[in-house]
């Protein structure tokens, strides 16, 4: 009976969900509590169910259940809710991932650390990507494979026991004492090499610790089950049917984005398309490794990272140094007082002194300071050859730069400043490539990195972090638009930007010049550090931050339909406002978060209605 509720309820909610379930890359932040992310929606998800209501109404007053679909989202969380329900699981126990590696890659991560031993068992065969010999030498990790007729057969091990099988049914999971972690993968019936990724499922109390570290793997290194797969995944178990989705295009749509990526770049080489900025990121940086370890063995890997840059960036990078004895990041200070290119200069002398492997991860205009250097500098800098403390000729560094704020600025192709050195270039693609309808990023390289990105493709298909056939399909039919939409979008950001200069002269903000943009650096977003007053310097930075929420307040309840606070950038319409501090920099360091406006401009908006609302909002200030 139990069952068949939860069934039916789950049946009426995908009839009456929100569009924006499906629809949406990132969700409000005003009604998100990050320290309670998935846990507050579900539970009042629950209280719904208790009640028997579905209406699309309650359903659409949910609170945010992640800010940001990547790490988790409304269908993401139901599916877990389902699965766990199920078995009589607390739904934390149930996580999903579009990759059906990664979730194997996760607990490996924590055994590593705690020098704790694993076993993987496998009762049909293992993911076609994973790579026992990779994750041994260039991840550290240490394990034991081994294939099983049935769970049945399983013995108690000291260490943890991963099980790993290929399901048809969503939600079949055979559960036992002697295992600690079920991984069901997920392919979609009659389609070869189409998969809707993975579920795991945490099993038994002494398990639990490992939760939040799994969810920060996802977090951090890959994406959550997309919005599609999960809704693919929710009918098939309320449905009782096997797994089945409309076929694409994937070959013709593959060919499609990958050539113009290859045109707005500038670049000849083959682009790399991943499931989301970071999973591209997390290729990058494991590809460089492995790249290093066959070539430099022994000397030391130094990932030099901004301290204030985006909090997924920043934390990534560290998480990697974590686990990898030899790898270790040093901060790179660019905005502000700091310019990029003495830091950069100064960090490669001192570890070309080492003898060290310098790799360069920086934003180019920074976030959320929007600062270009001097790219001859920067070019000359980069170039330069440096000796080692013994007088030899020192490594050669990786510029590898975001250039997600404006990605349609020609970095790496002939001719182009940074075509003479090692330099790769990545992109998030929720922002501008698609218009902010999916998470999937991409990344390029110079003619000089034709062999590091070999590497980093590797990294990306044994992590299985490439873009799903859904994420082409949307690329596809956006990037073709993507060069005039930023163009739109700037213009309309550099006319706010204008009116907030003339009516808030006391404002400090930062934004490209106009020099900078007739040499093509037009992003469409801003920062804006109010004016504030106090007697002292505390008294100051609490009126500030609470004039900071003032203004969102303001501008999304009077423009509901356009104005959102949330995380995006490069959106088709509407315009988003954020904190980094409290947003994209969550994870950074507090002395380097910056309490400030984010303003994300897009081209199609009511710019005068929101010129009104902010003349409002300085008239009561």
């Amino acid at each position: 009976m139990e069952i068949n509720k939860i069934l039916n309820y789950i049946k009426d909610t995908l009839e009456n969900m929100p569009s924006s379930w499906l629809n949406l890359t990132t969700h409000r932040l005003d009604i998100y509590d990050e320290s309670l992310a998935k846990t507050q929606f579900l539970n009042q998800f629950e209280s719904l169910f208790n009640d028997n209501n579905s209406d699309e109404l309650a359903l659409n007053e949910l609170p945010t259940a992640y800010d940001y679909i990547r790490l988790g989202h409304p269908l993401s969380c139901v599916l877990e809710w389902a699965i766990a329900k199920l078995h009589g699981l607390n739904p934390e126990n149930v996580i999903s991932f579009s990759s059906q590696t990664v979730p194997i890659l996760a607990i490996l991560r924590k055994n590593l650390l705690e020098n704790k031993n694993t076993q993987i068992l496998y009762s049909r065969e293992l993911p076609d990507c994973f790579d026992a010999e990779v994750l041994k030498h260039v991840y550290g990790y240490h394990f034991e494979l081994k294939q099983i007729e049935k769970v049945t057969d399983v013995s108690s091990f000291k260490g943890s026991t991963i099980f790993i099988s290929q399901q048809d049914d969503i939600s079949n999971f055979d559960l036992s004492s002697n295992i600690d972690f079920y991984i069901n993968l997920y392919h979609v019936k009659g389609q070869a090499g189409s998969q809707l990724g993975s579920v795991l499922l945490v099993n038994g109390k002494e398990n639990e610790n490992y939760i939040p570290e799994i969810q920060h793997v996802r977090r951090r290194e890959t994406i959550a089950m997309t919005p599609a797969n999960c809704l693919v995944a929710l009918k098939s178990l309320v449905y009782d049917a096997f797994i089945s989705t409309q076929k694409s295009n994937v070959e013709a749509n593959k060919t499609q984005v990958l050539d113009s990526i290859k045109d707005i770049t500038n670049t000849t080489g083959k682009p790399l398309v991943g499931s989301s900025g970071l999973s591209i990121q997390y290729a990058i940086m494991m590809g460089l490794i492995h790249d290093a370890i066959e070539k430099h063995k022994g000397k030391a890997i130094k990932f030099i990272v901004p301290p204030n840059c985006y909090g997924g960036t920043n934390d990534q990078a560290r998480r990697v140094a974590a686990s990898i004895d030899f790898v270790e990041v040093v901060d790179l200070p660019v905005d502000g007082d700091n310019d990029m290119v003495q830091s950069i200069n100064t960090v490669l002398d001192k570890i070309a002194k080492e003898d060290a492997i310098p790799y360069i991860i920086a934003e180019i205009p920074t976030n959320p300071r929007v600062e270009v250097p001097d790219l001859i500098q920067l070019k000359a800098v980069l170039s330069k050859e440096r000796k080692t403390a013994t007088g030899k000729l020192a490594i050669d560094p990786v510029f590898i730069l975001d250039q997600t704020f404006c990605p349609n600025f020609h970095f790496l192709g002939e001719g182009d400043i940074l075509s003479t050195m090692r330099a790769i270039s990545y992109a998030s693609g929720s922002k501008f490539p698609s218009g902010g309808l999916c998470t999937s990023g991409y990344v390029v390289g110079n003619k000089k990195t034709d062999a590091l990105m070999e590497k980093i493709e590797t990294h990306l298909l044994l992590c299985d972090n490439e873009a799903t056939n859904l994420q082409y399909d949307i690329l596809a039919k956006q990037l073709p638009s993507m060069n005039q939409r930023i163009i739109d979008a700037y213009k309309n950001t550099r006319e706010f930007v204008n009116f907030i200069e003339e009516t808030l002269p006391t404002a400090k903000i930062n934004f490209v010049s106009e020099d900078l943009a007739k040499q093509g650096f037009t992003p469409s977003v801003f920062s804006l550090d109010l004016p504030t007053k106090g007697n002292t310097a505390e008294e100051k930075e609490a009126h500030k931050r609470d004039l900071n929420l003032k203004l969102i307040k303001l501008m999304i309840t009077k423009i509901p339909n356009e104005s959102k606070f949330c995380v995006s950038y490069g959106q088709l319409k509407g315009c988003y406002w954020t904190i980094p501090a409290t947003s994209t920099q969550g994870t950074t360091k507090e002395g380097d978060k910056d309490y400030i406006v984010r303003v994300a401009l897009s081209p199609n908006m009511n710019l005068e209605l929101h010129k009104k609302v902010f003349l409002d909002f300085v008239g009561k200030i």
